[in-house]
């Protein structure tokens, strides 16, 4: 049986990944009164008298909602809300499993961007973070900046952020493999969607200065008139050559490919026309770009890919339960773009100089320290930059 059959059986046998249990113990009348009616009034009216102790008196200090459309499911595409719940509820299980945070699936039916915003903005007083999950492009950036301005609650899109938080980690460690700069690397990213956007800016704001995006359609180029909004400003901030062409034309000379796109799109020609020791993170799923074994034997020095069966998975549990974690911790406002670089550095330092090797360039999925290292980072950032309520 293969692991997609043995997930099918398991999700009959569990019949849902989470559930809900309660911390309070209701077994005689007093403790009724204590947890329920009449007791429970006080609260209430506290929480009345003060918004800011309904993080004290819920679970709302600890609970996020996980939100979806599910337009953008996996790989699996426009499937549905309740088709993508199975995603949801396992983001939840992670989010509980590697940071002790409580979060609850919420699948939205509904693709106008107004609707979803409102209707996530209207239930936000019953959380301390929004996770938006697997909604396309270009909705999920205009949805968020919506949630931005009207929620006084951290609102994270983890396709975007926790992808590009995970990517920049393990890029600064393969440049010291390599030994390249930074700000010295050309960089081409394959995809112009949600991913390979927020991989671009955030790699910009470590360092990278030279990045070219490629769509399906060719180089990203400004004065584009088929760019959707989102990438016609990405147009004006890359690719200051102006170059055009194919992704072929893109690689050419580049010292790192990061792709976030489609299947075997990348050849090993390709690879070989990469600067010397060439990065190649090829992380589309579940079949990457280029396989590992094809890549390395082109010439490229250090590979990931999004997959667990490889060496240097690029996975987004690296960052979004201690991003949370660290943002419900000390009561953040927002999560900004000083944290999500804390976060990349702390999880980069938890690869040690003696252990750093072109396998072993970023910490496994399933590395229990990641979730405190990046929530103490996330904590330092937001009480630097003010966005800190604890």
């Amino acid at each position: 049986m293969d692991i997609r059959q043995e997930s099918l059986k398991k999700h009959y046998e569990w019949n849902g990944k989470i559930e809900v249990i309660s911390r309070a113990p209701i077994n005689t009348n007093e403790e009724l009164a204590l947890a329920y009616t009449p007791g429970v009034a006080e609260p209430c009216m506290e929480i009345h008298r003060d918004y800011e102790k309904s993080f004290e008196l819920t679970r709302r200090n600890n609970l996020v909602a996980v939100v979806t459309d599910g337009t953008a499911v996996l790989g699996l595409g426009d499937i549905g809300p309740e088709a993508g719940m199975p995603v949801m509820e396992g983001k939840c299980s992670l989010f509980k499993e590697f940071a002790d945070v409580d979060a609850f699936p919420i699948c939205v039916r509904s693709k106008d961007v107004d609707e979803i915003a409102r209707t996530i903005y209207l239930i936000s007083g019953s959380f301390g973070g929004i996770n938006l999950e697997d909604i396309a492009a270009p909705r999920c950036f205009e949805i968020e900046r919506k949630l931005k301005e009207v929620c006084d609650i951290p609102v994270f899109h983890d396709d975007q952020h926790g992808t590009a938080v995970i990517v920049a980690a393990a890029l600064m460690n393969a440049l010291k493999i390599v030994n390249k700069k930074i700000e010295d690397v050309k960089v081409v990213i394959s995809g112009a969607g949600s991913a390979g956007i927020a991989i671009a800016k955030h790699i910009m704001n470590i360092g990278v200065k030279d990045i070219t995006l490629v769509n399906s359609k060719g180089i990203v180029c400004e004065g584009d008139d088929k760019l959707n909004s989102e990438q016609a400003y990405m147009a004006t901030i890359t690719n200051r050559e102006h170059k055009k062409g194919t992704l072929s034309d893109a690689m050419n000379g580049a010292d790192v490919f990061l792709g976030v796109s489609a299947p075997k799109i990348v050849s090993q020609d390709m690879i070989k026309s990469m600067a010397k020791d060439p990065i190649v993170f090829a992380m589309a799923n579940p079949t990457p770009e280029i396989m590992p074994d094809l890549a390395k034997k082109a010439g490229a020095k250090v590979v990931g890919t999004g997959r667990s069966d490889f060496p240097n998975q690029i996975n987004n549990v690296l960052c979004f339960p201690g991003m949370f974690r660290g943002a419900l911790d000390c009561r953040a406002s927002e999560i900004n773009e000083e944290m999500k670089v804390a976060a990349s550095y702390a999880i980069a330092e938890l690869v040690t100089e003696d252990k750093l090797s072109p396998e072993y360039i970023i910490p496994e999925a399933i590395d229990k320290r990641v979730g405190k290292a990046v929530a103490e980072a996330v904590v330092r950032a937001a009480r630097e930059t003010g966005v800190a309520k604890l």
